[in-house]
């Protein structure tokens, strides 16, 4: 069953889905696993286009973790490519897309609900590379609602009446895709209708930090709802947190979860030329087989390694975003 055909079985469909996408042909997926050679070093054409690789890294944690983080990965592509690349890291999920509009990155690693907005937004203007792959083979991953272990609250009728944070307005686990599937299930999401209020933490390691220390209730976060539950699952931010030792497991309860939405892609500006679009995409498919421990860095665990994808890939993230826009249009 495909992504797609999963989160709309998990009540998740929204009418907006019929508004049809540009019909573009679409070959068959590349994967890591097909062994694809990693690109020799050498400088390329491109660079007289792209002096210095500049790459937008997503909001969600602290600054200088997430500097840490892409290091290795930002002195490989040097290495690589023979080109100065610099990263910005943006204050939250919406700055990446902004960035990318304006013309301020060539690259960004961007959630689906981010990668959705910056592509309305350009009309078109970046495009999605490579996803990471589950160890199923999938390219998505979950929505979770987590409460202190202590809490009392063991399901989503415990939070009648409860606080919720949210983790970043632009953030497709940590807002539009569990807003969207409450709603389905019949729970308004407004402050005060079951909720007694709900905000935003200012990304994803803020919002469970804030459950941990009770400002909030329950946080949204994502994980890959795969691997060892007690582990913080494969990937996604609650293992990310126990790696770095700011979470025990234990110390937390899952009481809820969505269904399957698509990992949030590596995205390209639309404009640059093909030829640092392949190289890029070689790079990355052989990226998790040839440098394991720079793959597992900068995509915060486990998985199979890098998938192709396409616009198709992000039909649910990108309706989201215009319901969510309709929406504002009938408040105003």
């Amino acid at each position: 069953m495909s992504t797609r055909r999963i989160l709309l079985a998990s009540s998740m469909a929204l009418p907006l889905l019929a508004r049809a996408l540009p019909v573009r042909a679409e070959p068959a997926p590349r994967r890591t696993a097909d062994g694809s050679p990693f690109p020799s070093p050498g400088k390329r054409a491109w660079a007289a286009q792209i002096p210095t690789l500049r790459i937008g890294i997503s909001g969600g944690e602290n600054e200088a973790d997430r500097l840490g983080r892409y290091d290795g990965y930002r002195k490989l592509l040097e290495e690589t490519f023979q080109v100065p690349v610099r990263l910005y890291p943006a204050a939250d999920f919406a700055g990446v897309g902004q960035a990318m509009a304006a013309k301020q990155v060539e690259v960004a690693q961007m959630g689906g609900a981010a990668f959705a907005g910056a592509w309305i937004d350009t009309n078109g203007g970046v495009e999605p590379l490579v996803a990471a792959e589950q160890d199923d083979g999938s390219i998505g991953y979950i929505a979770v609602m987590v409460v202190r272990a202590d809490s009392g609250i063991t399901g989503i009728a415990g939070m009648k009446g409860r606080s919720l944070a949210w983790a970043d307005p632009n953030s497709t686990s940590g807002y539009f895709a569990p807003r969207a599937s409450l709603r389905a299930q019949g729970i308004p999401t407004e402050d005060g209708k079951y909720f007694s209020h709900t905000g935003f933490a200012g990304g994803h390691e803020q919002a469970v930090v804030a459950v941990l220390q009770r400002q909030y209730d329950a946080a949204c976060t994502w994980a890959s709802g795969q691997g060892d539950p007690a582990q913080g699952y494969s990937r996604g931010n609650l293992r990310a947190m126990v790696d770095k030792g700011l979470l025990r497991m234990n110390d937390l309860r899952v009481i809820w979860h969505s269904g399957l939405i698509p990992t949030g892609p590596i995205a390209i500006r639309a404009d640059l030329p093909e030829s640092f679009r392949s190289d890029l995409r070689d790079f990355l498919l052989a990226l998790p087989r040839v440098h394991p421990d720079i793959y597992r860095q900068i995509e915060r665990g486990e998985g199979t390694g890098f998938r192709t994808v396409t616009l198709s890939d992000y039909e649910l993230p990108i309706a989201l975003r215009r319901e969510e826009a309709a929406a504002r249009r009938q408040r105003n």
